[in-house]
């Protein structure tokens, strides 16, 4: 017998908003004595705070504008705010699986977008 899991819902996050959740978590467990953080809660955690360079708005003010171009899509739009990748080569990591390839144009236009930020 198998058992299926069912995605019910989906919601794509930046890491600065992933690691202001984190926080409410780590505060929350230790108000209570008796409940240790788990070790992948714990990892995620330090993940987060190495990795969180913007502020959650900031993070999301970057996705906004980088989903105004045309050739970013959602899922793109917050792995390039989490990654804020600085040269093409880096860019052009994150569309490695796309059907497309993006000109050296667009490639500036989008590091452009995230120069602004980082």
């Amino acid at each position: 017998m198998t058992i299926f899991k069912e995605i019910v819902d989906e919601e794509f996050l930046t890491v600065s908003e992933t690691k202001e959740l984190l926080a409410d978590i780590e505060a929350e467990r230790a108000m209570d004595e008796d409940r240790e953080l788990r070790y992948e809660l714990a990892r995620a955690i330090e993940h987060a705070n190495r990795f969180a360079v913007l502020e959650p708005e900031e993070a999301q003010a970057l996705v906004d504008d980088l989903q105004a171009l045309e050739k970013v899509d959602e899922a793109t739009a917050y792995k390039i705010a989490n990654l804020l990748p600085h040269d093409r080569d880096e860019l052009r990591s994150v569309y490695a699986k796309q059907r497309y390839s993006l000109s050296g144009e667009e490639l500036d236009e989008i590091l452009n977008v995230v120069a602004q930020y980082a």
